[in-house]
């Protein structure tokens, strides 16, 4: 995977330079709080909420287990329709189809409907290095893109962002990418969207290829589902005479019918709205409407060997919604940019190690950007356990061992910076497979307590640093149930 923010540190070190910024934290704490309360208001209006999050959960688990079967499905009904299937194992491979298909055509522009999945094989700056300009049309994405930015939010990209440095990047950078910013831009989101609006439309008119993900691909009609709030999307699908879709393999859906839980859970949890604005559904092509030429690219990129792993695979029923990032603590703090990835927050701190592996330093720092709060879980649409598998790659990094890692079986080895962990927890195993030590040592504890200090000493500062050593009872809880016999009195 080759999404990685080049030059980023690890997310310790980035996150603690994030928190200082307070204008940052201001913009995050607004959007956030306003998001996560709108979409507890949308889902409270369901009953059924917690059935259809279990059907979620029991298709997307489904369609995983028989991943290799769907699959073939999609390529055969999309060939069926009219259309082109590619294969692409890696980054490298899925930049050089689209490189090559574009070029095919003779154009030297797209435009691109949001997709995730083009942002984590960096393929934007693969075609920049072809001669071809790819221009994002999703608002957000816009403003990341003018601002020669990164994306710090799944749904909301420029998130980091308020209205008065969007006017100021609309100012200075629209000229240089099309339609300039009308003379007196102001900061109001009517006067921005339509600044957008205005600068985009030409763009639309004029491009003859278009580069879109999806959302879902039902297996059974080799249908894309793309859905968005702004109607880019719609443009980028309809008006190219080329599209070519970008799609991770586990966006499969097997059945048209499976639609109907998405489509309810999907937008409560990412805008909190009952339905997307725009919906729009394709299938191949037909001569006389929409691109004469389709293109699907399925994107694997890590997924299989994601999929290998019994605990880390729940990870990929994700649907993109961002829930999880606008209630979790530590993003509101740090912000998308700390996790040196395009996938943020709770579910980047967990799909990002497993498509990328755990060997670079931000890679192996992921696993404990979270306080383990639970809160992602608690509003998955789809129930991925996030801190479940947070603490599998916990130990991963630390202990290393079997995993997958382009298809092969391989033994991991520990990441560098986790021997004293390595060795308190072996401490540890021993002294708990060994009650009277244990009890000795719980005793000692007790009472030494008024000498010990608050903060620890060595590799300990890292932990101790930004909390309080929890306080010593004055006696172990073994002593003390066999004098009060469970708190029933004392010993007879």
């Amino acid at each position: 995977m080759s999404g990685t923010f080049v030059g980023m540190p690890a997310f310790p070190q980035a996150a603690r330079e994030a928190v200082g910024n307070t204008t940052l934290r201001g913009n995050l704490r607004h959007a956030t709080h306003t998001i996560r309360d709108k979409r507890a208001r949308a889902v409270a209006e369901l009953d059924d909420w917690a059935a259809l999050r279990e059907a979620g959960k029991q298709i997307k688990d489904h369609t995983l287990r028989h991943l290799d079967r769907y699959l073939v499905q999609v390529e055969e009904a999309v060939t069926a329709a009219g259309g082109t299937v590619h294969w692409a194992a890696d980054a490298d491979e899925a930049n050089e189809i689209v490189a090559r298909l574009v070029q095919e055509t003779g154009e030297s522009e797209v435009v691109k409907v949001k997709s995730m999945a083009t942002q984590e094989i960096a393929l934007n700056e693969a075609l920049e290095a072809r001669g071809i300009h790819a221009y994002e049309t999703d608002l957000a994405e816009l403003i990341v893109q003018l601002g020669k930015d990164r994306p710090s939010h799944i749904l909301v990209p420029a998130i980091h962002r308020n209205r008065g440095e969007i006017r100021d990047i609309f100012r200075s950078e629209m000229g240089e990418w099309g339609r300039p910013a009308p003379e007196g831009l102001t900061d109001t989101p009517a006067a921005l969207a339509e600044a957008a609006r205005l600068h985009l439309r030409e763009k639309f008119l004029r491009a003859k290829v278009g580069i879109s993900g999806a959302n879902f691909v039902v297996a059974e009609t080799g249908t894309l589902v793309v859905v968005e709030s702004e109607g880019n999307g719609r443009m980028c699908l309809t008006l190219p005479e080329t599209l070519i879709s970008v799609v991770g393999i586990e966006k499969i859906v097997p059945r048209w019918q499976d639609l109907e839980v998405f489509l309810q859970t999907l937008p409560r949890s990412s805008t909190a709205e009952r339905m997307n604005p725009y919906t729009s559904m394709s299938t191949g092509t037909t001569g006389e409407d929409g691109p004469r030429t389709f293109h699907l690219v399925l994107l694997d990129n890590g997924r299989t060997d994601t999929l290998a792993d019994e605990v880390g695979r729940q990870a990929l029923r994700c649907i993109r919604c961002s829930a999880c990032l606008n209630v979790c603590p530590v993003y509101e703090r740090a912000g998308g940019h700390a996790y040196g990835s395009v996938y943020p927050g709770p579910i980047g701190a967990i799909l990002s190690p497993q498509l990328r592996g755990t060997g670079s330093e931000i890679d192996a720092s992921l696993p404990y950007a979270s306080s383990l709060c639970g809160a992602c879980y608690e509003v998955c649409p789809v129930a991925i356990d996030i801190p479940e598998v947070l603490v599998h790659l916990r130990e991963r990094v630390v202990q290393g061992g079997p995993a997958v890692r382009g298809g092969n079986r391989v033994v991991l080895k520990p990441a560098k910076g986790h021997a004293a962990e390595r060795a308190a927890m072996r401490a540890a195993q021993w002294a708990f497979t060994h009650p009277g030590a244990l009890r000795t040592g719980q005793r000692l504890a007790s009472r030494t307590r008024r000498l010990h200090p608050r903060t620890l000493p060595g590799p300990g500062r890292a932990w101790s640093g930004t909390r309080d050593l929890p306080a010593v009872p004055a006696e172990p809880f073994r002593d003390w149930w066999q004098s009060t016999r469970g708190g029933k009195g004392g010993a007879k």
